[in-house]
């Protein structure tokens, strides 16, 4: 859909934006500092773009059929295989940015399971997740084994500054809006008052009482706290934005949007091209995240990126990255089914 491509192209840019800008601290009544929404948000928007694609591919509004299930899962198995070990490859590079694909991978794992549910289960998961995964998360981050050798490796491994037992939330968030009838301009307008109405609890109901209560840690809405505060006020931010950007595409404004559109139908490469041209730039050694922000880098990638991922959507379709990994699945879930895939 090209308003899911839009959204998810504004993920990508944005997580740009969070790695090669040095954005101030978001605060809503400062104009001077809005660009800091780019911070964390980023992030959250694109695992929840995450789950609406699962869910698209998985049958959209109706689950695929249970004869199909099998096949569906040996894919999205193999995909997440795919993208964890890209992940763990860009992990070892010297670029001093945590790499969300690990946790990505992880997520794609957990929601084979999920396949076939629909709206109310997805939704209801999320909401329990939302809720109980940031006092998870924080208890299990007071623990000094992540300090040690093996507890950075197992940080690398498991993505952990995207910590699964609540990113989990988001991928599910985003399979319920997958399963809805996004075609329906009621549904949207209905999700992007929802979202709304969570991130104005996030972030002007639930974060205020971080200030003040002793366990505020679980509950502030910090970029990357994996607080309560973050987790409903960031997870409903994203949640409007995808309706908002779906509503967008709806209209003429669809055309104007092609550019970022393309990023979004190839996020994986465009991802993958920060680290290869940030590595480049660096001369492949380890440096500093401001050595690199001090060339200023943000606007001559992003609008290179944007120009060649349009040329190669209008030109070739799918981006390299996202077409092998489709060849893999297609080829695991051949192998799995005992037939070999066109």
């Amino acid at each position: 859909m090209p308003g899911i491509d839009l959204a998810r192209g504004s993920a990508v840019v944005g997580m740009f934006a969070a790695h090669m800008l040095p954005l101030p601290p978001l605060m809503w009544t400062v104009q001077s500092t809005w660009h800091g929404i780019a911070d964390g948000r980023s992030s959250i928007l694109f695992a929840v773009l995450a789950g609406v694609s699962i869910a698209l591919v998985s049958g959209g509004a109706s689950p695929i059929p249970r004869r199909q299930a099998a096949t569906a899962r040996i894919r999205m198995l193999a995909r997440a295989g795919c993208i964890w070990l890209l992940g763990i490859a860009l992990a070892l590079t010297p670029v001093p940015v945590y790499v969300i694909l690990p946790a990505y991978g992880l997520l794609f794992l957990l929601a084979i399971p999920a396949l076939r549910w629909r709206a109310p289960a997805l939704f209801g998961t999320a909401a329990t997740i939302a809720l109980v995964g940031p006092f998870i998360v924080h208890a299990a981050n007071a623990s000094a084994w992540w300090e040690t050798e093996s507890g950075g490796y197992a940080a690398t491994a498991l993505g952990w500054h995207y910590p699964v037992p609540l990113w989990a939330a988001f991928i599910a968030a985003g399979m319920g809006i997958g399963r809805l009838r996004l075609d329906d301009w009621r549904v949207l307008i209905a999700l992007l008052c929802s979202g709304t109405a969570l991130a104005v609890i996030g972030y002007a109901v639930i974060a205020p009482a971080s200030r003040s209560l002793p366990w505020g840690q679980a509950l502030t809405d910090a970029p990357h706290s994996s607080g309560l505060g973050e987790s409903v006020g960031s997870g409903g931010f994203a949640v409007a934005v995808v309706a908002a950007c779906v509503l967008a595409c709806r209209t003429p404004a669809r055309w104007l949007a092609i550019p970022l559109r393309a990023v979004g139908a190839m996020p994986l490469t465009a991802y993958t091209a920060q680290f290869v041209v940030w590595w480049a730039a660096t001369s492949g050694e380890a440096a500093p995240l401001g050595a690199f922000r001090d060339l200023e880098p943000f606007w001559p990638f992003t609008l290179c990126t944007i120009a060649v991922c349009t040329a190669w959507t209008l030109l070739i379709g799918r981006g390299p990255l996202e077409l092998a990994i489709g060849a893999a699945s297609r080829a695991a879930a051949g192998w799995g089914s005992g037939t070999r895939m066109p």
